[in-house]
């Protein structure tokens, strides 16, 4: 019988890094070609013989297609159910996006799943044919590719790469991968390199009323997926000599052991997500983990620390960006707070180099895959493709950076909320006490610009400069509340009482001048209205900075500034920030004002027309993608799950 299938913008098919990363742009596996999440060809071809007549079942063809009859997205997998000619065949997706893993998760390998009846009861003589193109291994026109074919422990292997590899070769945005290897591995059925064209799986069976399985692996060994400060530096689970061969047969051997584990991830989450907002907050979660971890790279520092990397999807390209790594922080403190660590740790890194001399936090800590200081308003650009310049090597009071395109505020205060947030969550504090010198500066940067910011930039630089920012300004006092509450950790007792206190202070002085016609304003003119996302941390961390009947106003107020598909970013323009609307949508304390701002959200997934992976910004009048496609910030929908139960009224 066949059923609405999950509708997404774009499904996602190979989830893993931001090179990683393949999508379907469209409702079904055969409706378009597959692309890289930019939009750059990346073609996946299936197709299935069915006693002697072909049909497609993956990316666009001349021949007819299978009837697709389901189509579900999870967290960790994309399942498809298609029939044809008396034979059901279901194709699954998954990669163990599984944050209990940290090494099953870093290593780039996706699984495609095949199961095989035949529910009219006859047999069928069947040859399923897989193909992945070379495409996948390079960016732009195809030079020389060479590859081969082996087989390690009863896994057959094929793989292909550029024949003279130039590792780490570029930096930018809109870039896929340049060098490295695909591999194509399997248990049953034969695996072939195809010339320069590819890789190739094909398997014969026969297919009766019993269910028949296989299963094929693809995986990229990149070789080196981060130039770390200098270092080299590969994913994480791939540490200590491990290689792709042999995490390919690992996980071949774990196949089974790993789907459970997908299962049971996807169960609890969409349980958690349908108790708070049904299945509106089901397909938006869905739709936000393996887009999220695929836009991060997982390493291992020369020290052999992790350091999780975001890179910049379709802005600038930029590596470990912190007002990046702050919105897409709820899906990792809610199950891997250790990953917050893992995202501040480069940042605290190179502020504390002597090129770095501002008081404040810095923006990023290069272009990726270059992790080699900050590139945001530096005065020597750099075209896309180009390496940046080392700056982690410069010495101090090198001229390197424009001060008026800095975000001072925004990012001092996203450190500090963060760094608390990850301990508040159980993360281990390592680094608040190697950093803390370096924490006491930024927060003393907060104290004196934040409490009525001047004209600077803040996360949400595309609207551009902004004074007297009232929610830059509620972004300072929770920073301060954070701060005191790290110095309690520090055993810093009297010191902190004295920046609780500031921050209460600052709280009182914001409530009062921060008040509009309706809710709160703007600036603190008085004029307009904007989203007061940053203040939800008040909520999450029992702050108690403001008063519970804020909220409830602050809230409602936005219900009526709701447009089709969302609440506006603020009074200046119709568009919207997915991230930012969920996080709204956590100070609510009615339930039905949550699920009213949720909504819309959940309606521009299922009708945009704009075939991209899970945009963040995008058009609330049209429900069409403004910019930004990929991006890690989706993390971010996840924070009504961080909300205490009984605040959130359940």
């Amino acid at each position: 019988m066949k059923t609405a299938p999950d509708r997404l913008p774009a499904l996602p098919l190979i989830a893993n890094d931001p090179y990683f990363s393949i999508w379907m742009p469209g409702d079904t596996l055969t409706c378009a070609e597959t692309v890289h999440w930019s939009g750059a060809p990346k073609p996946l071809g299936g197709q299935i013989r069915i006693d002697g007549k072909a049909y497609a079942f993956l990316g666009k063809s001349a021949l007819p297609e299978m009837c697709t009859t389901s189509l579900r997205v999870t967290p960790t997998r994309t399942i498809c159910v298609m029939e044809e000619a008396g034979v059901e065949m279901t194709v699954t997706f998954w990669s163990p996006a599984l944050p209990d893993d940290l090494d099953v998760l870093s290593i780039p390998i996706t699984f495609v799943d095949f199961s095989l009846r035949a529910p009219d009861g006859k047999r069928h003589e069947v040859t399923l044919d897989f193909h992945a193109s070379a495409r996948l291994c390079h960016d732009g026109q195809c030079p020389p590719m060479t590859g081969d074919d082996f087989s390690v422990s009863g896994l057959h292997m094929s793989m292909i790469g550029q024949a003279r590899q130039r590792v780490l070769g570029h930096t930018g945005d809109h870039i896929t991968m340049d060098w490295g290897y695909l591999y194509l591995a399997a248990e049953k059925g034969e695996v072939r390199q195809q010339g320069e064209g590819g890789v190739r799986y094909t398997l014969s069976l026969s297919a009766g009323p019993e269910t028949e399985k296989a299963f094929l692996m693809l995986g990229y060994d990149d070789i080196a997926s981060v130039n770390y400060f200098g270092a080299f530096c590969g994913a994480w689970g791939l540490r200590g000599g491990k290689t792709m061969p042999g995490a390919l047969t690992e996980f071949a051997a774990r196949h089974d052991e790993l789907l459970r584990a997908c299962q049971e991830t996807d169960e609890r989450v969409l349980n958690e997500a349908r108790t708070l907002g049904g299945e509106d907050y089901a397909l938006i979660a869905s739709a936000a983990w393996r887009h999220t971890f695929a836009a991060h790279k997982l390493i291992a520092t020369p020290e052999g620390d992790m350091a999780f990397l975001s890179k910049e999807n379709d802005s600038n390209g930029c590596i470990g960006t912190v007002d990046v790594s702050y919105p897409s922080v709820p899906l990792f403190l809610k199950f891997c707070p250790e990953l917050v660590n893992a995202l501040c740790r480069p940042v605290l890194k190179f502020a504390s180099l002597p090129v770095w001399q501002e008081d404040f936090a810095p923006h990023d800590v290069g272009r990726y895959p270059f992790a080699t200081g900050q590139v945001y308003a530096a005065r020597h650009g750099v075209p896309n493709g180009h390496t940046p310049l080392p700056y982690y090597l410069y010495p101090a009071g090198a001229d390197v950076y424009d001060p008026r395109y800095q975000m001072p505020v925004e990012e001092c205060g996203n450190m500090l909320i963060m760094l608390e947030a990850a301990l508040s969550f159980g993360a281990e504090d390592g680094l608040i006490r190697q950093y803390a010198p370096l924490l006491a500066r930024w927060v003393r940067y907060l104290d004196t610009y934040g409490e009525d910011p001047g004209e600077q930039l803040c996360t949400d630089d595309f609207a551009g400069h902004l004074a007297r920012n009232v929610n830059l300004s509620a972004k300072a006092v929770v920073g301060l509340a954070c701060y005191a509450r790290i110095l309690r950790r520090l055993g810093e007792e009297k010191e902190a009482e004295a920046w609780e206190s500031r921050a209460r202070a600052m709280a009182g002085s914001w409530l009062e001048r921060a008040a509009g016609e309706e809710g709160t304003a703007l600036t603190f003119d008085g004029a307009g209205w904007s989203m007061k996302y940053n203040l939800v941390w008040d909520r999450v961390l029992g702050l108690n900075l403001l008063p519970e009947d804020f909220y409830d106003r602050e809230t409602r107020s936005y219900l009526k500034r709701m447009n089709e598909f969302g609440l506006p970013l603020d009074s200046r323009a119709d568009y919207t920030k997915s991230d930012w609307l969920m996080w709204c949508a956590s100070m609510a304390r009615d339930p039905e004002v949550f699920r009213a701002i949720v909504a819309p959200l959940a309606h521009y997934l299922r009708t945009t027309g704009t075939r991209v992976p899970f945009s963040d910004w995008y058009d609330t009048r049209t429900g069409r993608y403004v910019y930004f496609i990929g991006r890690s910030v989706q993390g971010g929908v996840y924070m009504p799950m961080l909300i205490p139960a009984p605040a959130f009224g359940r």
